[in-house]
């Protein structure tokens, strides 16, 4: 047993080695050859965090793409968007001469709770985590000696002013509550030296190095890689990397990852990663996806963004079902604060949705998408904007009946022999169109003990809710199940 565990660790300090990576020579043919685990289609729901020294200033423009974890490169990019509004409100509230790394001695993280945390998290529904475990900005959560020597100088939170390993104290928190953890990572950091001087060697003696230890002594469930755009998958040694993660790594069997691994891989159906959206309009049936987007304008927190500013729980919870009836799953972030606080907004906003999800999850988790995604009253639809990014797509106004357009009736998801629609607001009649019930189908209200019926009218199925009182449907929001369908 002692020779066979020395072995195993001899492999593994062998596979941190710098450059080790390159010994492969897989191509995405192979790669895809894995597909993805079956857990995370299922699971729906997972809880984005973005934490770092960003979160001392915690200022972004708020609007369309206003990412407060953006400040240190809209702060000294001159070309960048909100440059001088950054830039003005640094020199107003720090002074011309402060550093960003002036900023980390603030980030204390001194009421950070991570058992509270777990159980907000729990209480929301979601049934994996998504941590920053390292953002543009180079600053580390968990200790990394490739960060401090990169850097010259304490670039983590061990080393540095929080003393705590944050990430592991999270993972362990998150992990006890019953749920899956798993880390956003990016491949570059904007003013790090050796990016800046010797992309390879940094890649070499930074990057993979440090994704490798990453992997290996926290074992995530998911890999949310970015800041890929710089160069080519071939650059980043990107197949070497993921053919180490899927055979060898410790988590080979249950590792989900995304498609940001280059500046020619990310949006491609590959079979091994899925696909992301942004603030975007999500995608259609028939690929695994995954939309992300923070409950306001920012993924980082942001000071200046107000109430008028956050997603009510209504409008949230909307979106998710809207993903999930399309087949994809919600990232929904939050920004805590340097301190440690996940601002009590978005904590209520996370509560919420898991009370709904109490009553309704069986219409959520391990659900397919049905024949029909949605369906629409008369009328011409909407036309929406198809991107991935930015794509001021909001379901909330679809679903308000309108003199311009149609609007959306209910969604629909599917599991097993049942079809679950997902209804927006209460009408006395609901019609599913071009449906017939198969025989012996029976129709229900989830959270409800009153009874429906449902009948055959020519081409539709016909569910009469007339006879229902104040109180019988449990949310406004509600969920109709036609068992064996």
């Amino acid at each position: 047993m002692k020779k066979t565990l020395s072995l195993l660790l001899l492999l593994v300090s062998f596979s941190l080695q710098p450059g080790m990576a390159q010994q492969y020579a897989p191509n995405w043919e192979s790669l895809n050859t894995r597909k993805i685990p079956g857990w995370f289609h299922d699971a729906k729901f997972g809880i984005f965090i973005h934490w770092g020294v960003y979160a001392v200033p915690s200022f972004a423009v708020v609007g369309p793409g206003g990412y407060s974890e953006w400040y240190w490169y809209n702060l000294m990019t001159k070309d960048a968007g909100s440059h001088k509004q950054v830039q003005a409100f640094h020199e107003k509230n720090y002074g011309k001469d402060f550093s960003y790394a002036a900023f980390e001695p603030q980030f204390t993280a001194s009421l950070f709770n991570p058992d509270q945390w777990a159980d907000i998290f729990r209480r929301s529904g979601a049934r994996y985590v998504v941590l920053t475990s390292k953002h543009h900005e180079g600053y580390c959560l968990w200790n990394s000696p490739w960060a401090d020597k990169a850097w010259g100088r304490p670039w983590n939170a061990v080393t540095g002013t929080p003393k705590r390993d944050l990430l592991g104290d999270l993972t362990n928190a998150v992990r006890k509550a019953g749920l899956r953890m798993g880390y956003y990572y990016s491949l570059y950091e904007w003013f790090n030296p050796l990016w800046r001087s010797d992309k390879q060697q940094y890649i070499r003696e930074v990057m993979e190095p440090e994704f490798k230890d990453l992997v290996t002594r926290y074992k995530p469930s998911v890999i949310f890689s970015d800041g890929e755009w710089d160069l080519p998958d071939a650059a980043w040694h990107s197949p070497a990397l993921l053919s180490w993660l899927y055979n060898e790594s410790p988590v080979k069997e249950e590792v989900v990852v995304n498609d940001r691994w280059g500046s020619n891989t990310r949006g491609h159906n590959a079979a091994s990663t899925y696909l992301t959206s942004e603030y975007g309009s999500g995608m259609e049936p028939g690929v695994i996806w995954e939309e992300s987007r923070g409950i306001g304008q920012s993924y980082g927190y942001n000071r200046m963004e107000n109430v008028n500013d956050y997603k009510s729980s209504h409008d949230l919870l909307l979106a998710l079902i809207d993903i999930v009836s399309r087949g994809g799953n919600l990232l929904l972030d939050i920004g805590p604060t340097a301190d440690g606080r996940i601002p009590v907004i978005m904590q209520q906003r996370l509560v919420d949705i898991g009370d709904w999800l109490q009553v309704n999850g069986e219409a959520i988790y391990g659900t397919t998408a049905w024949k029909a995604t949605r369906q629409w009253s008369p009328g011409k639809q909407p036309t929406v904007k198809k991107a991935s990014y930015m794509a001021e797509y909001d379901v909330v106004k679809m679903v308000q009946p309108s003199k311009e357009h149609a609007n959306i009736e209910m969604f629909f998801t599917r599991k097993n022999n049942d079809l679950y629609c997902i209804v927006p607001a209460y009408t006395p009649q609901l019609l599913i169109r071009n449906y017939t019930a198969p025989a012996g189908a029976s129709a229900s209200i989830l959270g409800s003990k009153s009874g429906i019926r449902l009948k055959q009218q020519g081409k539709d199925c016909v569910i009469d809710l007339s006879a229902l009182h104040p109180g019988d449907i449990p949310y406004k929001i509600f969920v109709v199940k036609i068992a064996g369908s």
